[in-house]
């Protein structure tokens, strides 16, 4: 019987391989098998930083807008011009026309240029006719026919303009000088031109013609720093524009076109001559009513020798039949009739002739003169 405390050789210990009889061949060791390596785990590995900005881009005159975008910006650009040229140049006319301009561009350049500013706001009623008389006689005796601009007027400045290109003429209206005087600047460019033509027709519909004569008598420049007929008339003659004569007023009609050059006081030859020639067209258009359109005017002042030849085609026709008309409304054993009422002169008895002919006051339509006014010399 075998000892249990002795190790069985038939059973090989733990570990050990088992005992290989010498006569038996080695039994074959099975194939190692393929052992791939085992993945390394992941390493948690940080973002990676984000790149530079990119430098500003130069400054370009074109900018690749959307399309979408684009048309948003054309489309506010040009609501924005309907605005500038639709509503605010109608809305500051309507103003205008029951407010006075409390100041021009004009007033404001001559201001920087250390000119002064005296400007003394007067309405119509408180300004002397003989004012409108002779600045419609002088500037613009087509003022109550046209409608803001006189083309015929225009053609002859471009007629003379070209015979004479160191004399230039203007050919504007009193309508285009107020729109140019209250609402622009003074310049000879074509813009500026097509803007005051513009506004000459807004005031011709918004405000009238007794409006813009109002106006026109009140910022006109007449003098260094003198704007308007009342400071004008402080300054020049030491009175107010309510009292100014036919003479006065004629004065300083004559110095519009250079109020920076010529003088209402001590003026020269030519000044002289100007203030003759708009004393004899004030009596045009007070007979021929050249001024109508403005309405009534306050008082009554003298006026020079009738010359129908300055008045336009149709006042003058206007004129001529209303004084045949009179002549043809007389009795035979009537007297004669006057044949100009506006200039309140003294009745004919038919017996005497007029001063200056020697044909019977009874005889075919004549030319009167109306009786002469010594106007007070002008210092």
């Amino acid at each position: 019987m075998a000892d249990p405390d002795e190790p069985h050789d038939s059973q090989p210990s733990h570990g050990e391989p088992p005992p290989v009889d010498a006569g038996e061949p080695a039994p074959a060791e099975p194939p190692a098998p393929d052992l791939e390596p085992a993945p390394e785990p992941a390493v948690a590995r940080a973002p990676a930083p984000p790149p530079p900005p990119l430098p500003p881009a130069p400054p370009s005159s074109y900018v690749l807008i959307p399309h979408r975008r684009r048309r948003g910006v054309i489309g506010r650009l040009i609501i924005w011009l309907l605005i500038l040229v639709l509503v605010l140049p109608p809305l500051w006319v309507g103003i205008y026309r029951f407010a006075p301009p409390p100041i021009t561009p004009l007033m404001v350049i001559r201001l920087s240029e250390g000119q002064g500013l005296d400007y003394r706001w007067r309405s119509l009623k408180e300004l002397s006719p003989a004012l409108v008389q002779a600045a419609v006689g002088a500037e613009d005796s087509g003022f109550c026919e046209h409608n803001g601009f006189d083309f015929r007027a225009m053609e002859k400045a471009m007629a003379n303009n070209e015979r004479r290109p160191g004399r230039v003429r203007g050919g504007s209206t009193i309508s285009q000088q107020t729109a140019k005087n209250v609402f622009l600047w003074p310049d000879r460019s074509y813009v500026r031109k097509a803007i005051e033509a513009y506004f000459t027709v807004l005031i011709e519909t918004l405000w009238g013609k007794r409006r813009i004569m109002e106006v026109y008598l009140n910022v006109v420049e007449m003098g260094p720093g003198t704007y308007g007929a009342e400071a004008a008339a402080r300054r020049y003659f030491s009175t107010s524009a309510a009292n100014l004569s036919g003479l006065q007023a004629s004065r300083l009609v004559a110095i519009l076109p250079s109020p920076l050059k010529w003088r209402a006081v001590g003026p020269g030859r030519y000044v002289q001559r100007r203030t003759r020639r708009i004393g004899g067209a004030m009596g045009t258009v007070r007979v021929a009513g050249l001024a109508a359109c403005v309405g009534p005017l306050n008082g009554r002042v003298a006026i020079g020798p009738i010359d129908l030849d300055a008045a336009p085609p149709k006042a003058a026709e206007a004129f001529v039949q209303r004084q045949q008309q009179a002549q043809d409304e007389q009795s035979p054993a009537a007297p004669a009739a006057p044949a100009f009422d506006e200039l309140a002169l003294p009745p004919s008895d038919g017996s005497e002739a007029p001063e200056g002919s020697s044909a019977p006051a009874s005889d075919a339509p004549q030319t009167v003169a109306p009786p002469a006014v010594t106007e007070p010399p002008v210092q």
